[in-house]
């Protein structure tokens, strides 16, 4: 059974626990292990899950899969990118699943959740960074329409940044 629900602050320590793993299992070899750990180390505690989920611009979801936690995905709406001429656009800022449940159609399913709030609220398209050797998500982006649009350095420490692609498909 898959379940789909809104987060909300009473779910920030699950979130933070999560993210570490699902932040870790995708990017882990995109840096330093000191670097990576500084990282998830600063960004996923429940305190800045909290201050995250408290911001009204952010949309958290969760996904269950046989009542266990498999992943959660963060949306802003009307969040502009200076790739895209657009107005009225989200973001997918956060997609994340856990490894052990690839294969499910769990990660189509949480993306095309995204997809309708994103059209029920009348924006023109979403957008996303990626790290660009994130080969199965840039497949995945690609399948669903996304086309890339420009780059973006997503910073993990104060010494290291990864590149990124900003990737965006219009409704």
């Amino acid at each position: 059974m898959i379940e789909i629900i809104k987060a909300n602050v009473k779910d920030a320590k699950l979130i933070a626990e999560i993210g570490k793993k699902t932040f870790c299992e995708s990017h882990g070899i995109s840096a330093s292990k000191a670097d990576i750990n500084a990282f998830v180390s600063e960004k996923y505690t429940k305190e800045a899950l909290v201050k995250q989920l408290q911001n009204s611009k952010n949309n958290y979801h969760l996904i269950y899969y046989n009542n266990k936690l498999a992943g959660f995905t963060n949306l802003e709406l009307n969040c502009s990118n200076t790739n895209i001429e657009a107005k009225n656009v989200s973001k997918l800022d956060r997609f994340y699943l856990l490894k052990e449940f690839y294969g499910q159609k769990l990660g189509l399913k949480l993306f095309q959740f995204n997809l309708e709030i994103s059209k029920k609220h009348k924006q023109k398209g979403m957008w996303l960074a990626v790290w660009v050797d994130n080969k199965r998500a840039i497949n995945f982006y690609q399948k669903a329409g996304f086309k890339i649009v420009g780059k973006y350095d997503f910073q993990i420490s104060k010494t290291h940044s990864n590149p990124n692609h900003i990737m965006y498909v219009a409704f």
